[in-house]
């Protein structure tokens, strides 16, 4: 007998559906009429055991005990899905040959390989366990991954790497948790401050934020603009740029502080003749936006709708698992393969006959002109692996509604995108002297709308460009060509704070962590690869901090709390900040790639935490009393669970 073993009944499900008819449906599996059987997981089966499992003298937090070490890692049955597990137990028993099919991502790898290990397959039937990568669960997509199995001992380094996250995270957690609760207890705080290698850096970013708005003040300065005329009397705008003996009244980004080097300039440089000093055109192409990955798809649906990640990946996963409308949506990956490339038309087809769930979307669709041969940048086997970027399934779907519909429009718009012309323009630039003073002006002259014309943007007021300033068209000029120079005008603007953070500037911030790394190496690996978290786990480390009460929202804007704030001034520098977990992600991708190995994570991790352990007894956590009382004692035994356990949860 063959068993598949996926990794939620939808998924087992899904494979069923394509295998030989008729089925016999058992309580957790169904068989084939060719002998194949299918059963699942649902979500972790199994969890790391707490603390008093290793010791019962664990169950009471105690500096004493601290760093707490497994030297033989546990796992334990989650009561709730134990059923499921016997169901698996026996089938894998009678089973010749074991097919894995968690889904197509490191804790997918690891969620079936422990269930595996732990019911004692060995051998083999364990060398000889395949891998089927299921990212679409329209049958079509399901039976071409069946007919494309790997071996399973190609992902063990990907196992390794999520078995290493895993166990890093428990270790990181628990004990820094426990370390810091008991004191912020000494300090009259009734309640579990929770740290995590993800959580704490994302809380400290947002605390640092809140920091810099509160003491941001606000600074005039001065911008000189010259009105300049043609001899024909065409006029357009140039804007003064400050020379090098100028350096002393600007700030750090340029912007003049004065208000007097402003009119003095607007003065000197009215009524009198310019020139052209340069003058550049260039024609400029700009490719379609790639499909999206989760993160990048959330972060458009929170700044077009307002929704916050975990609602994104909520209707994500609705429309991957109940409507089957999309692909695999925990994705990290915005290319396709190409074997995608040829249901190209099917895909297309499915999207313009859904188009009615799309509002506006839809009929900018079906208004663009589509070329299905055109292969943009997005079709890209090399940077294609396990999954890949999340776009739209041939289904056909009239049932869609409300959030749904607009989360899967925005899939197919950068779907479609991707057969549409690109958008081109003339940038042109235009330097001119006056009284030895350089201005400068700037345009775009738009040759073709391309794929932008599907694209739904916010009306700007007052013809502005992105950055708030007017737009304009310039004249034809060209190099060396008299102008004059009418009255300047000096405009007084004022310095802005920095904006609170929203779900969308937060995961911008996740994804983009290498800009809040300090380390200049680091910085440079982690700009082109990892970020802060997963995408599995990004929505769910968000959420996780407003449930612990160290975030707070007020419609789009996220920001700490008192709580959050007193825990983060509490916490060593390097707890607080993304360059420790920043390592960890490079490590682990490495571990998951091949080029590096468990130990060298955990070894280092486990001497440093007798230090940090060590560095919690001299602090006493400020600002904390009273907080935090109501629930305590539910609060904290539930908090290692809650914390630790859940499939792909933060940390």
């Amino acid at each position: 007998m063959r068993l598949f073993i996926a990794e939620k009944p939808s998924l087992g499900r899904a494979i069923a559906d394509v295998l030989p008819k008729p089925h016999k449906k058992g309580e957790g599996y169904i068989s084939a009429a060719n002998g194949d059987t299918v059963s699942w997981c649902i979500g972790h089966l199994l969890e790391q055991q707490q603390p008093e499992a290793y010791d019962p003298a664990f169950k009471k937090w105690s500096h004493e005990h601290l760093p707490i070490i497994p030297q033989q890692w546990q796992l334990g049955v989650k009561k709730q899905t134990a059923k499921q597990l016997a169901v698996l137990r026996k089938l894998v028993k009678q089973a010749d040959q074991l097919v894995h099919a968690g889904d197509p991502d490191r804790e997918g790898q690891l969620l079936v390989d422990e269930v595996i290990n732990f019911l004692g397959v060995t051998g083999a039937k364990k060398n000889t366990i395949q891998r089927c990568l299921i990212s679409d669960l329209n049958p079509s997509a399901v039976k071409q991954s069946l007919s494309n199995l790997r071996s399973n001992r190609e992902f063990i380094p990907l196992s390794t790497s999520a078995l290493a996250r895993s166990r890093a995270d428990w270790l990181y957690g628990i004990n820094l948790t426990r370390a810091y609760t008991l004191q912020g207890q000494k300090a009259g705080y009734n309640g579990v401050l929770s740290v995590g290698r993800v959580q704490t850096p994302l809380l400290g970013l947002v605390v640092r934020r809140d920091k810099a708005i509160a003491e941001f003040v606000s600074k005039a300065f001065f911008e000189v603009w010259a009105s300049l005329e043609t001899d024909q009397g065409q006029g357009f705008k140039a804007k003064w740029q400050p020379s090098e003996q100028c350096a002393k009244f600007l700030d750090e980004q340029g912007r003049n502080l004065s208000q007097a080097l402003a009119q003095n300039v607007a003065k000197r440089v009215s009524g009198q003749p310019a020139q052209v000093k340069n003058l550049k055109r260039e024609h400029k192409k700009q490719a379609p936006p790639l499909p999206y990955n989760l993160s990048s798809l959330q972060i458009d649906a929170s700044k077009a709708f307002g929704m916050s990640a975990q609602q994104v990946l909520d209707i994500c996963q609705a429309l991957y698992e109940r409507h089957k409308l999309i692909t695999y949506p925990r994705s990290d990956c915005r290319y396709l393969p190409m074997s995608h490339f040829v249901q190209a038309k099917e895909v297309h087809a499915a999207v313009m006959a859904n188009s009615q769930h799309l509002g506006p979307q839809g009929k900018l669709l079906s208004q663009a002109q589509v070329d299905l041969c055109r292969q943009s940048k997005a079709w890209n086997d090399k940077k294609v692996d396990a999954h890949h970027g999340i776009i739209p399934t041939q289904k056909v779907n009239h049932s869609l509604t409300g959030n749904d519909a607009k989360v899967y429009g925005l899939i197919c718009r950068n779907y479609v995108a991707q057969f549409l012309a690109h958008h081109e323009f003339y940038g042109v630039r235009v330097e001119v002297e006056i009284a030895s003073g350089l201005f400068v002006a700037a345009a775009k002259e738009l040759i073709t709308e391309g794929w932008k014309c599907i694209f739904v943007r916010p009306q700007k007021t007052n013809n502005q460009d992105d950055k708030g300033e007017e737009q304009q068209l310039l004249p034809h000029l060209e190099k060396g060509q008299a102008l004059k120079s009418l009255q300047a005008e000096v405009l007084e603007k004022r310095t802005s704070p920095p904006k609170a953070y929203t779900d969308a500037s937060l995961l911008a911030a996740m994804t983009g962590i290498s800009s809040h790394v300090s380390d200049p190496q680091l910085r440079k690996i982690l700009r082109e690869t990892d970020g802060l978290g997963t995408e599995a786990t990004r929505a769910g480390i968000i959420e996780l901090l407003f449930s612990r009460g160290f975030l707070s929202r007020s419609g789009k804007t996220i920001t700490s709390t008192e709580t959050g704030r007193s825990l983060i001034s509490a916490l060593p520098d390097v707890a607080t900040y993304p360059d420790m977990t920043a390592r960890w992600e490079a490590e682990l991708s490495a571990i998951s790639e091949g080029k590096s190995q468990y130990i060298k994570l955990m070894g280092p991790l486990e001497a440093q935490l007798k230090d940090l352990v060590a560095q919690s007894l001299s602090v006493l956590p400020q600002g904390l009393s009273g907080l935090g009382k109501k629930n305590f004692r539910k609060k904290r035994a539930g908090a290692g669970k809650r914390k630790f356990t859940a499939k792909k949860q933060p940390s």
